[in-house]
């Protein structure tokens, strides 16, 4: 068993996954040294973690905070870019083992693909790189002889129930806590607001990770990543509401026996079993205490409520660059949905309009994604643009 320390990669350290990953490097800093961290916009946090972990490179994808960053770090022997692009290009270092792809959204699509070329191993927590491109990411994968091993805590408990198998998976049972509007109505949900959305349950998240689980998306984008990190198809997986987020997620084999994997509420756990993998090392993270959970509850999503989950379906089953511009319309819709410039019920009709509206292609490469991303942006702004001048 190889036994040598992993430099890691993390794109969007100052992010939740990015924050939560940097917990799990510095409690084994005899198997883990950080190598490159990236950050958006926060730039603050960047430099206190370029001063505190000593990587090799990082970058800012806002250029704007450039100079900043180069001031902070002048007596640090830190290489330091600025832009979307050196992000695609650090990740291709010689001296990179893992890349924890934690970014937000599609801009986690070009960085994920160039790190699969330069062959490392990938811990993804970027979902939406399966979700736009599942098939094209898959023949990556498969034509470089990487690993992708998922970081969120549903693909995770998955994988972990799948290791020492050989049968056929009859079915996924992927769990969802329902989000902060689980009891509201259908006509409540008409007038709720960012801040309401932003009260998840269960989970500290970003905020458009938060938003896309009040609204199911986050589920149904899980659906999606399921389908091509397990190889099963979309009706053998199945949406469970479990409101006490324990049990992360399940597989019934075709015997009829099923497998769960639980655990506290800490995705530090599933962070960590990436990084480590094949091993499992000590921890100090909160241990389920059983003696709290009187019962598990399952329930079926109410679709009429939460229309974004059968959406997601149904583009799954479209196939081709839907699923591009089903992200794009909805990372839009999240981004106006925050800012109150649409309302909550709002999200899903932009996203429906979206997809009607941009050219069907069958087959796409990546140059189809990347501009189905770009057209599907601007025909849900022109939407929201023409709703608001009326």
């Amino acid at each position: 068993m190889d036994n040598r320390k992993k430099d890691i990669a993390i794109l969007g350290s100052t992010g939740s996954i990015g924050t939560q990953t940097l917990q799990v490097i510095e409690a084994y800093p005899n198997d883990f040294s950080v190598e490159v961290l990236t950050a958006n916009n926060n730039v603050d946090l960047l430099i206190s973690q370029a001063l505190k972990f000593k990587p090799n490179a990082i970058v800012i994808a806002n250029e704007a905070h450039y100079a900043k960053l180069q001031e902070a770090l002048c007596n640090e022997d830190i290489k330091v870019y600025a832009g979307s692009q050196a992000i695609e290009q650090v990740v291709t270092m010689s001296s990179i083992d893992v890349v924890v792809t934690a970014m937000t959204g599609y801009s986690g699509l070009l960085p994920t693909v160039n790190a699969i070329k330069a062959g490392k191993t990938i811990a993804l927590a970027n979902k939406e790189t399966l979700v736009v491109a599942g098939q094209l990411i898959n023949e990556l994968v498969c034509d470089n002889k990487v690993s992708i091993l998922p970081v969120d805590s549903e693909h995770s408990a998955i994988f972990q129930c799948l290791i020492g198998e050989s049968s056929p998976i009859e079915k996924i049972l992927l769990t969802a806590s329902g989000g902060p509007f689980l009891n509201k109505t259908l006509d409540e949900l008409v007038n709720v607001k960012a801040s309401d959305a932003l009260k998840h349950p269960t989970w500290n998240m970003g905020a458009k990770v938060t938003i896309d689980s009040a609204s199911l998306m986050n589920k149904g984008f899980e659906v999606m990543e399921a389908r091509w990190l397990f190889g099963v198809e979309a009706k053998q997986i199945e949406v469970l509401v479990h409101p006490q987020s324990m049990v992360h997620s399940m597989v019934q084999f075709e015997d009829g026996n099923i497998k769960a994997q639980i655990g506290v509420h800490d995705m530090r756990l599933p962070i960590q079993y990436a990084l480590t993998f094949p091993r499992r090392k000590l921890s100090k993270i909160e241990r389920v205490d059983w003696t709290k959970y009187n019962n598990f509850t399952f329930l079926v999503p109410d679709t009429k409520k939460f229309r974004n989950l059968n959406i997601a379906y149904e583009v799954l089953a479209e196939g081709g660059n839907k699923a591009a511009v089903l992200n794009a319309a909805n990372e839009i819709a999240v981004a106006k949905f925050l800012k109150d410039e649409i309302s909550f019920l709002g999200i899903s009709d932009l996203i429906e309009e979206t997809l009607s509206k941009v050219e069907y292609i069958k087959n796409p490469d990546l140059d189809d994604i990347i501009q189905t991303d770009k057209i599907s942006r601007a025909v849900a702004l022109d939407l929201i643009n023409k709703v608001k001048n009326k």
